[in-house]
């Protein structure tokens, strides 16, 4: 049964005690359990997480006392809003640098999405972390691909640790494809784990331009370790689900957002 009609304050003190009650629970869940968007349910939650009631994760939301450095495995994350992922590695060409140019990829379930929409008559030197867009990329003739050393971590399939920071240390390249676990004004770019923080931050410190790919539910949201501030990212490309206020939030942080 769905909810009567509530004022925002009653909706809002609802969910935070439904949260409690039953942990992790999903956007979609919350909207239908509300009658009301997914966008208006992603407001409440981030009005409930500034006031320290509850924490917003992928998709969804946990209690505010939940540890949640807990990652989804890269197979379900790339399952999750895949036809908002698509669109989003398409835009994301529109940016991509002259002919020649080099690349850093980051590892994620929206940047490797980026290796189907690369044009064949653009050649370009593409330095990745992860695997499976390493794998994608090998076959492409127009593509010079250097895979980066590490530790190669099973929930992204993406190398970390020092070897990696190490061998990004040195780099100067043209743009950076990032992914993130979320993003906020107040946290800007963050991701669960240190070592991924790490080569992260080391992909952002070597471009000179920074374009995240981030679809609308990692939006206004954060995770524990920082890995870049707002002012580090030249564009976001998002998908059509973001909230207006929050693509205003970006934009009046100097953020570009792009809507695919």
């Amino acid at each position: 049964m769905r909810a009567v009609s509530m004022y925002a304050e009653e909706r809002q003190q609802a969910i935070a005690q439904l949260v409690t009650r039953r942990g992790r629970l999903s956007v979609n869940e919350l909207a239908d359990q509300y009658d009301v968007t997914t966008e208006t349910v992603r407001r409440d939650l981030s009005t409930l997480e500034r006031m320290g009631l509850v924490r917003r994760v992928h998709g969804g939301v946990v209690p505010a006392g939940t540890l949640i450095a807990i990652e989804a495995a890269l197979a379900d994350r790339d399952s999750a809003n895949t036809a908002e992922k698509d669109r989003i590695a398409a835009a994301a060409i529109a940016l991509l640098p002259p002919p020649g140019s080099t690349v850093v990829l980051d590892a994620g379930s929206t940047t490797s999405r980026i290796a189907a929409y690369l044009p064949r008559d653009h050649p370009l030197t593409i330095v990745t972390h992860a695997v499976p867009v390493a794998a994608r990329l090998a076959m492409l003739p127009q593509i010079e691909l250097h895979l980066l050393p590490g530790r190669v971590r099973s929930n992204t399939q993406a190398a970390v640790g020092p070897e990696t920071v190490l061998a990004l240390d040195g780099l100067r390249a043209d743009l950076a494809f990032i992914g993130t676990n979320g993003i906020s004004v107040e946290h800007g770019l963050s991701t669960p784990d240190r070592d991924e923080a790490a080569a992260k931050r080391a992909m952002v410190g070597c471009a000179r331009q920074v374009v995240v790919l981030a679809d609308a539910d990692k939006i206004m949201v954060e995770t524990p370790i920082r890995f870049a501030t707002l002012a580090e990212v030249d564009v976001l490309v998002t998908d059509s689900r973001i909230a207006e206020a929050d693509k205003d939030a970006l934009s009046r942080a100097g953020i570009e957002v792009v809507v695919a």
